[in-house]
This record gives structure tokens, sequence and C-alpha cells, in this order.
């Protein structure tokens, strides 16, 4: 949220600078993230100043332009060479000087410079309107008339404005300071300050003429309702003024009607809506909801299907405005609009979110609305609006305030202990400067005792409900930097934390990758609706779907991260970048059933590429399965343990892959990614992916390691070849040398792979090494004999292999 330094003056007497205020604010819970300096004209026309044409003469070298020499104030004439066709002896003008940087309406910025401009020297320039910045005529220079003496600056001529604004952090709570005045109540109370508001005491109604009729047949979404006509006004653009506060803040001008409700919005925090009195069908105003399904044109030229829970602004025929949030296309202020129906009103919040929610529509006035606006302020608001408009856009208020208003929301009551106020700050405050704090902050006091107090809240408070929310009204304002922490001061936990902590497990993961050369990225959890539906292992139907989505490639939440981390590899390899080792942490979303919605932390990792650079010791290779195979491995190991399976499988995503599981639970699938899924993405070369199941795997990683000594007795290696059918899997060699009978059998591993026509085409051949050793005694060879011999016959019987010896 923009506040303006000089807009909020109108409200306090402030001589304090910004960064002051600012550090205040932000310690007193309104947290003030920056402060940047506004001008009404980029670089406010540093360095140009007026001056006067002494002389103008044709140049010699050019028809269309003219050696002009200029007085600028520094006793001395500047020769300045100049094309404008209106130049002329006797004129003042402005005139940017040597060094001046200038921004043009619609130009990249530049800098004057003495030069010399066919063959004559120029030092500086004459300006036009758009040159400066201050429009986009460039019909001729500026001729100026004025008695300012030369060298005059020109944003002093031109009374440009000039402004410092805070950027303020609000949080959701704070809607009481989601406006200039809310904030200056604040800055009321720590600089004790008297608030000054605007004058109304010119208020008046000028005549009685066609005014609306207001109805309000729902009541709990609009407790109070207030609205006024204004007759006879033009719609043109407002002053500089007033469109200089509103471009302060980011704000665009529009008109002076829509740019006043704009600019009491900020000033007040009451939101305000003008519709065309002469649209007003029966000249009736009507607060209702409309049945489910009815079809509203919104001012964005949107068709909406509204429910039934949509409050909405109606007349005599249709709806004309969805209350709180959005108005119509119909029934909005234009430039031939010459009578208003002015609306003041505080909706239900509840209300305002929901309907908010639904139609994906976020605006100043909803924003503040479903928040909590102060039911007090309508009318105070609308006069304010009312005398601006007649003031600036003319016409005559016609109507007397129509406030409906049945059930008025009344201030409540919290009652405050001093012992409570006490023991949650940690220090005794005097109990003068605890009333006085809430006397500043608009609390009034009631029923005080020794004990404590009542304390009345006024309804714009909606963050103030409870004891402990006064206390901290007390302690912000009084200043969390005035508690002195003691010297005995100690902390303590209010909660047991997890064995298993994921941030420090992410961490340890990332550290683990990071140490094997994989570069971390974070992409949107956004991706578009085509993968799943191109994709045969996800299901459209599971789409997680944005309701309010940014565009059509943000549409859906992602079902897993290979869509998102597919985008960053192709961005890579069009960049020239096509080695690549990345891993992602992330969430993934799904749909099961209606409103049934699934989140899961999961872990991705991505090769493809070479395995490293190449040169002239480590040759060029391409990665492999087996490169993804062990990035998957070591985060097992690691974290879980080694007795695991490898499971192969394909679906629509890998071509082929594995599953490594342990106990029959998956936490790991990874493999070769299929061509079709990486052509989603334009991309031609091998991609290999890894998926691995974090939050299961945060479930189970181990807590504790064990240690134990290195064995004193050696261990003993022993090669086979086994001819072996293609089907057969070398997990399930590995399944057999797990078995009791060949408990000295500590490792196996496959040293080469052979398939041809000499054992044939449906068979393969593994050589492996055995590692054997028995931890308590030296192996002899009748016993490695006897293992070996039990091994052969147990591949022979249960695999049909065939030992090669």
């Amino acid at each position: 949220m923009k506040i303006s330094l000089s807009w909020l003056k109108d409200f306090l007497d402030l001589h304090e600078n910004a960064e002051e205020i600012g550090n205040l604010l932000t310690r007193s819970g309104l947290e003030v993230e920056g402060i940047e300096e506004y001008e009404q004209v980029k670089g406010n026309l540093q360095g140009v100043v007026i001056g006067h044409v002494v002389d103008c003469q044709p140049h010699p070298n050019a028809d269309k332009l003219s050696i002009t020499r200029v007085d600028i104030g520094d006793g001395e004439l500047k020769p300045i060479v100049c094309g404008a066709p209106n130049v002329a002896q006797g004129q003042k003008v402005l005139v940017a000087t040597t060094g001046t940087t200038l921004y043009p309406a619609n130009n990249e910025p530049f800098t004057i410079k003495k030069a010399k401009i066919r063959g004559e020297v120029s030092e500086g320039m004459i300006c036009a309107e758009d040159e400066l910045g201050l429009g986009e005529s460039h019909d001729g220079i500026l001729v100026l008339d004025t008695d300012l003496p030369i060298g005059t600056p020109a944003s002093d001529y031109l009374k440009l404005s000039t402004d410092l604004i805070l950027e303020i952090g609000l949080t959701p709570n704070r809607a009481d300071a989601a406006s200039h005045m809310g904030v200056a109540r604040d800055l009321k109370a720590l600089y004790k300050k008297e608030l000054s508001m605007p004058a109304l005491s010119a208020f008046k109604t000028d005549k009685i003429d066609r005014p609306v009729e207001v109805t309000v047949e729902n009541t709990e979404a609009c407790p109070r309702y207030s609205g006024l006509t204004i007759r006879g006004l033009s719609v043109k653009d407002s002053p500089s003024w007033l469109q200089n506060r509103l471009k302060a803040i980011g704000l665009s001008p529009i008109n002076n009607v829509v740019d006043i409700t704009n600019y009491v919005l900020h000033e007040l925090g009451q939101p305000l809506h003008a519709f065309d009195a002469d649209k007003i069908k029966g000249n009736k105003v009507i607060v209702k909801t409309l049945p489910q399904n009815t079809i509203f044109t919104s001012l964005d030229e949107k068709e909406r299907k509204l429910s039934a829970q949509d409050l909405m602004i109606c007349d005599a025929e249709e709806g004309m405005c969805i209350a709180g949030v959005f108005g119509g296309i119909h029934s909005g202020v234009s430039e031939s609009t010459t009578s208003i129906f002015l609306e003041s009103a505080y909706f239900s919040a509840d209300y305002i979110r929901r309907t908010s929610m639904l139609h994906g529509l976020k605006t100043d006035a909803s924003f503040r609305f479903e928040r909590g606006t102060d039911p007090n302020m309508t009318v105070f608001a609308l006069k304010r609006a009312a005398l601006l408009i007649v003031e600036i856009a003319g016409g005559e208020i016609c109507s007397e305030i129509s406030d409906i208003y049945p059930k008025p929301i009344a201030d409540h009551r919290i009652q405050a202990k001093y012992k409570n106020i006490d023991r949650l700050i940690g220090k005794k405050i005097e109990r003068n400067q605890i009333l006085e704090i809430l006397q500043w902050l608009d609390i009034k006091i009631e029923k005080q005792s020794e004990e404590g107090f009542s304390a009345v809240v006024p309804p714009y408070r909606v963050d103030i409900t409870r004891e402990a929310d006064l206390i901290e009204e007390i302690l912000r304002i009084y200043g969390y930097d005035n508690i002195e922490l003691s010297d005995r001061l100690a902390s303590d936990y209010l909660a047991n934390f997890p064995e298993k902590d994921a941030h420090k497990s992410r961490l340890r993961f990332s550290e683990l990758l990071a140490a094997n050369g994989f570069y971390e990225i974070y992409t949107n959890s956004l991706t578009r609706e085509g993968f799943s539906e191109k994709i045969g292992s996800f299901s459209p139907e599971a789409d997680v779907k944005i309701l309010n989505k940014l565009s059509e490639e943000l549409g859906v939440m992602r079902q897993s991260l290979v869509f998102t981390g597919l985008d960053v590899v192709a961005y890579n390899i069009n960049r020239k970048q096509k080695d690549l080792k990345l891993f992602e942490f992330g969430r993934v979303y799904s749909m099961k059933g209606k409103g049934v919605y699934r989140e899961k932390d999961m872990l991705a990792i991505w090769l493809t590429g070479l395995t490293e650079p190449s040169n002239w010791i480590n040759p060029e290779r391409k990665t492999q399965f087996h490169d993804i195979y062990t990035a998957a491995f070591k985060i097992v190991d690691k974290f879980v343990g080694d007795d695991y399976e490898s499971v192969p499988f394909q679906d629509g995503v890998f071509q082929y892959g594995l599953e490594i599981r342990i106990n029959g639970k998956t936490y790991v699938r990874l493999g070769r990614l299929r061509k079709e899924v990486c052509r989603l993405a334009e991309i031609e070369q091998e991609v290999f992916y890894a998926e691995v199941d974090f939050q299961a795997l945060l479930e189970d990683i181990r807590k504790t390691f064990t240690f134990k000594e290195i064995s004193r007795f050696p261990e003993v290696y022993r090669d086979l070849s086994l001819v072996i059918e293609k089907s057969v899997t070398f997990e399930q060699i590995k399944d057999i040398t797990r078995k009791k009978e060949f408990r000295l059998l500590q490792k196996v591993n496959v040293f080469d792979y052979y398939e041809g026509e000499n054992i044939g085409y449906d068979k393969k051949a593994y050589a492996l090494t055995f590692t054997l050793q028995d931890e308590d005694k030296t192996l002899t060879d009748k016993t490695i004999d006897k293992t070996m011999h039990q091994l052969m016959q147990t591949f022979e019987r249960e695999l049909g292999a065939t030992i090669r010896k």
C-alpha cells in the first residue's frame, strides 16, 4: 500500500522527515518496506531554466534551422541551434542547459551536450512540450508569458510537485490502516498530535430534483447504505493536483468523478461508487441478491454467472453493480454523464469476500470491504466526495442523503486488567500512560478501578476483539524497543519439535545432490492443461484448475514436477546449455472426486546431455540410465538404507525405468523419459528423470546409524559367468544371495554383460564378482568352494541358468 507523505500532512502537522516517520511506523506494526520519491515530471526538470532569446538568425548551412543567442542568467549568452519554426527574438523560453538529462513523453531519455550542428556551436536546447515530458505536442517550442527572472528553474515556473511515498506492507488484520487517514490515526497516537479532518461545513442540499429511491432488501449483507444525487455536472479530466495525488500512489486518472471516488477511498478508506443517474431504470436503487446463474455483464465486458449469494446493486429492472466488488458495463459514469447517484455503503465482509473469490475479482474496494470498513464513515465520506464533485465537476446536490441503517453497529467493550497488561508486556507501565495511549487511539475508557477498566472500541477496529489485542495496542504505541531485557531473561519452547525435521532433511538432501554436481531449480506450481491431456499416466479430471488464471499457459496446478522441470530444461537447451544436472523440491497437486484435493511433497532429478565436459583425460560420454540410478541410489542408501529392491516398469511418462522399493513401499521412480513427453517441451535430446516421494522418504528416514569395526579377516573374491533368460533381472540374482545359507556373501557386482547370437537371441550373459567374508575367522578354500557350489546349484534350479566354466 502506497502512502503519500504530503497527503498525510493534510491530516497531521508533521515536520519529521520521511525516514523517521517510516521507522516509527515500522516499530509500531505498520512496516514501511521502502520510501521512494515521486516526481510529477521525471527528473523534475533539473537543469531546465527560463531563458531569453536575445538574438535569432537563420542558420547559414540549413534552411530549417536558426542560430539563437540565449540569456539564461549566468552572465553569458549561449549559442543554441534551434529547429522550431516559431522561435523568435525577444521570447522567453525553457532552456535545457548542457549536462541536463531530459525524459521525453514517448522516447528514451537523453542528455544535452555541447555540439556542432551543421558547423555551428550549440550549447543547450530550447524545448518543446514533449521534449520536457509535459505533454505530447511537438508543434513548436514553449513560449512563456511570465515576469519571473531569467534563470528561474522550470520546476518553479511550472510549480511541479514532488512527494515521498511510503510503501507499507499492510497485514490483513489492519484494515483500519488501509487509507491515509488510517495511517494518520496511528501517527496521531505516536506523536500525540491532533488529527485534522476534511471540512464538511459547506455541505448542503441545493434543491430536491428527482431523488433516487433506495431500498435494502438484504440487510445482513448490507447493514448500512447511504447515497445522494448530484445533477448538472460535467465529466472531464481532473485538475492537475488531483491527478498528481493519484499518480503518486500508483493510480491512473480516469475522469473527475471516478478520480474523486478513488481519492476519497484512499483518503478515508471508504469505497464509493458513482452511477449514471439517468441510466437507473425506474429511478430506484435496490440492494439485493439475484437468482442463481443470473447473467451480469461487468465493467470489463465479461458475462458472469451470479451466485445466489452475490449481493447486487440493482435498479427497477436489472443488476447494475456487484456490490463492493465491481461495476457494471451499462451503469457507469461516461463523458456524456450529467447526473450521478453516489453510493457509500457498509457491506458484510463475508459476502464481499465470497463474491470476490468466486469471480476472481480483486479491486481496491473489495480489498477493504472483505477486511472490514467503518460503518460510521459512510455519510462522512459521502459528503466529502459530494463537495469535491460539486467543486471540480460542477452541478448541484439534488437530494437529501438517503441513509438506511436499521440496526446501528455499536462499539464493543473489552474488560482489561492491569495485572494481565503487566504480565503480557513484561513491564509495569504507568496506569495513566496506559489510559492516555488508548485515548489517543480513539478507544474510550469506562468503569475504571484499581484492578482495571472497560475499553470501548470503535467498530472500525475489527482487529481488537479481546484483552490480548488491547494489550498489543498499548505495547505497539508504547514501543517494543522501550521494553528492557533482563540479564536473567530466558526462553523455553511451548511445543515439542519433531524428531524428523522436514526442512533439515531437505537441506541434507540438497547438500548431497549439490556435492555431486547438481543445481537446484525452483519452478512455478502452475502449468499448462495440455500436459495431463497428452500424457497417458495423468488424468485431466485430476487437474486442479485455477479459476482466475493469469494465462492459458498457467491454467492448472501441476500433477508432477516433470511438467515444469522440462520447461527449465528446454529453456537452457535453447540457450546452448545442453549438459544439465538439475533437482527441485516441490509440491504436486491432484483432485480425487468432487472437491477432494491432494498435495504431496516430491523431489525431482533431471539429467541430460554429457555427464561432464570432455577433456584429454575424460572422453566425451553421454548421460545414461545408470547415472540417474546412481543419483537416486545415493539418496535412498544414505537416508533410508540399502535393503531395497528394484522393479522394472514403464508407463506414459517413462520409456523404461525402475521403481526402488523397501518393504513394498515405492520411494523412487526413475528412468528415461519418453520422446513424446520431451517433445511437449520441444526437447529432442534424451532426458533421464527421477521422482522421489520426499514425503514417504521423510517418514522412514533413519534417525540413527550403526557403526561396526572393520573385520580383521580378509575378503575373498570369486567370479562367475551365468547365461540366463533375458527376462531374469539382476534383482532376482541379488534376492538369492540374500538367503540365509549364503550369509558369507557380502556383495555381488556385475563387471560384464553380453548379448549375441553365440548364446541365443533370447539369452543374456552376466559376469559377476562375489565378495565373501566371515567376520569371525579366515575363510578356507573348502568353505569358499562349498558356498559357490551351492550358489551355482541355486542359480540353475531357480533361474534356469547355465554356468559357463
